[in-house]
């Protein structure tokens, strides 16, 4: 039986940020991916926005990948010529209500360690965006976006720089673990076991599905999961903006909101529906839902101007109404399996937190 000393489940952007980090560390690398590409999913089914860290519970592991991983990825992203720009966002207070509650935002994005932000009048945010109708704003301007697949890319060449591999239309149908490994089923055109030191299940949507198949994971430490899909509508014409533009959040998410690509194309999105099955057909219905929520920040929005775009799924390991989740990432220590590493509810801002959480996965790795 073959045997490789590290594998990853899933070749997203953490999956592919995981890999590379440990195949720096001089570890022996393979990432098999289910899917005949890369990054098939979450991770190119969001805004590819860089997040500056201004809302999660302070402490969280998701609050501080989000911080960590921002200040990394821009490095990154300059040093490997991924396209990115830091273009800002603004929070935007339809009304007094919800300016007042703009300085919670203050805070709690201080308890993270984001300290950038600027807070505006009315008068103050117009004088930036024009087309702004809004109570006050918050300016973010360590906020932007990036070039989700060309990071990906990068992530992968690094792998490959290192020694490591992706091997698509692989997936994982059954682990047990054998001495101080575990001995692993992957399936596809070309069935094969291979025996592991360690696996990292970084399989995003499917990461409950994963660990269900591995043998002696007790099910108290599998998550359920829960999918909160989001569509995206795509703004034929002009972008009236020139920054994201979020609305005070909402519970599920943070609203409908304006993010632009690097080509300055225009989208709204995502909502919050709450689904049974994976499933990314965009409903051009719910074009009306859009139109409401986006003008209250933007009077001025035509439906005959939305088309729809695409939709993605929020990996939630928390059901609607439960409030925030937090990144899980379990060891043996917590679960008992030498050698497995599970990854959980890697929900936005897992994109922006992917090297921080590298990081963090291979620092549990190295014990």
């Amino acid at each position: 039986m073959d045997e490789v000393e590290c594998v990853v489940v899933g070749a997203g952007v953490v999956g592919l940020a995981v890999a590379r980090a440990l195949a720096n560390a001089g570890r022996e690398v393979l990432v098999i991916e289910a899917e005949d590409a890369i990054g098939t999913q979450t991770s190119s089914r969001n805004s590819e926005v860089i997040h500056a860290g201004i809302y999660y519970p302070a402490g969280s592991l998701m609050a501080r990948s989000c911080v960590a991983g921002k200040l990394a990825l821009y490095d990154y992203c300059a040093e490997r010529g991924v396209p990115f720009q830091r273009c800002g966002k603004l929070i935007v207070a339809a009304d007094a209500a919800e300016r007042d509650r703009l300085g919670a935002i203050i805070a709690r994005a201080a308890a993270n360690g984001v300290d950038d932000l600027v807070e505006l009048t009315a008068a103050e945010a117009l004088a930036l965006e024009p087309n702004l109708a809004c109570a006050g704003a918050l300016l973010s301007p360590s906020t932007g976006i990036i070039d989700s697949h060309a990071y990906m890319l990068a992530l992968e060449g690094d792998l490959e720089a290192s020694g490591g591999m992706v091997v698509l239309s692989s997936p994982l149908v059954g682990a047990a673990p054998d001495g101080d490994g575990l001995v692993l089923s992957i399936g596809g055109t070309e069935p094969m076991q291979l025996r592991t030191r360690l696996l990292i299940n970084s399989a995003g949507l499917s990461a409950p599905a994963v660990a269900r198949t591995i043998a002696g994971l007790d099910a108290a430490h599998i998550p359920t999961e829960y999918y909160a899909k989001g569509s995206y509508f795509t703004l034929s014409g002009r972008s009236p903006f020139s920054r994201l533009i979020y609305p005070v959040p909402v519970p599920g998410g943070l609203g409908t909101h304006l993010t632009l690509d690097l080509g300055g194309q225009a989208r709204f999105g995502p909502d919050v529906e709450w689904i049974d099955a994976v499933n990314y057909d965009v409903d051009a219905a719910r074009i009306p839902l859009f139109v409401d929520a986006v003008r209250r920040y933007w009077p001025d929005v035509s439906a005959d101007r939305l088309q729809p775009g695409y939709a993605g799924i929020r990996p939630k390991i928390v059901p609607k109404g439960a409030g925030a989740q937090d990144f899980v990432v379990q060891d043996g220590s917590v679960h008992g399996i030498a050698g497995l590493i599970n990854l959980f509810g890697i929900e936005s801002p897992g994109l922006t937190a992917s090297l921080a959480l590298a990081d963090h996965v291979a620092g549990l790795a190295a014990r």
